[in-house]
């Protein structure tokens, strides 16, 4: 088993390849990791020269690479889908939760601004061909749908040489062979195809005003999602679209796929056919 790992898209990635070492494995394992920081320079909302930098900051882009094109095509119709719960024009609300920059830069405590309102969420967004507009005011977070569509992207990529495992901090995506996933302590899943997503407001956190806030967004008041469970993992044909289900089984919506949801009291369920 070929192993790689590295820092992409502000989390660890790790490449698994069922192959013989050789230059055909070692060239897989290398396109991967070059599609990882091609679809980050792209997509990256921390980076203020990625495409969708610019798209934020200008409103319009005229002859956007295909993939920004696909993948907030995407985001787009899971809106829809999902009923708003998973939307990809809550960029402004998350910055104003306090996730302003890069995680690991985000002070664990401070104090919030009084008074803000809660951003606006629901914006609009036309496509036309490879030109893209927003709505004066909105602006677009691709953090979670970006990185299954990165997993899904590569594990494509790797699969030429072997089945594999793509793994960027919970978003799975399998190609070919048997893989046991850890979902929590006691559970373990085996996955044959597809992918995985967990949404959670158990790691990325911090204070403001000694209030817990956390990165998942209820479009339909602007703030992180209160009440909600712990966390939810959802097992789908591809790791996309495991993060949209879990966004939306997240914020309440109801998700026929499998997955396995932590309660705010600490219980497991299974559900969607899991037993």
């Amino acid at each position: 088993m070929l192993q790689r790992a590295f820092r992409a898209m502000g989390t660890d990635v790790e490449l698994l390849l069922d192959a013989e070492p050789g230059e055909r494995s070692d060239g897989a394992l290398d396109r991967a990791e070059a599609e990882f920081e091609r679809l980050e320079q792209m997509m990256s909302r921390f980076r203020e020269d990625s495409e969708l930098s610019r798209l934020n900051r200008d409103g319009r882009i005229s002859a956007a690479s295909p993939d920004l094109v696909r993948v907030l095509k995407l985001a787009l119709e899971a809106r829809e889908v999902t009923g708003g719960r998973f939307d990809p024009t809550v960029h402004d609300a998350v910055v104003a939760a306090g996730y302003d920059r890069t995680f690991e830069a985000v002070a664990s405590d401070a104090a919030a601004i009084s008074g803000v309102p809660p951003a606006r969420c629901g914006g609009d967004v036309r496509i036309k061909g490879l030109t893209i507009e927003l709505e004066p005011g909105t602006r677009i977070d691709l953090g979670g749908i970006g990185k299954g569509y990165a997993v899904d992207r590569v594990a494509e990529l790797l699969a030429v040489a072997g089945p594999c495992l793509v793994n960027a901090g919970g978003d799975l995506a399998v190609r070919g062979g048997s893989w046991p996933v850890g979902v929590t302590d006691e559970i373990t899943l085996e996955l044959t195809r597809g992918g995985m997503a967990t949404s959670g407001r158990d790691r990325r956190r911090w204070l403001r005003n000694g209030e817990e806030r956390h990165h998942l967004i209820d479009p339909s008041t602007g703030r992180p999602a209160l009440g909600a469970p712990i966390r939810v993992t959802v097992v789908a044909d591809s790791a996309a679209a495991a993060e949209v289900a879990a966004k939306a089984a997240f914020l309440g919506g109801d998700v026929d796929l499998p997955h396995v949801l932590v309660t705010a009291d600490g219980r497991t369920v299974l559900a969607g056919g899991l037993a």
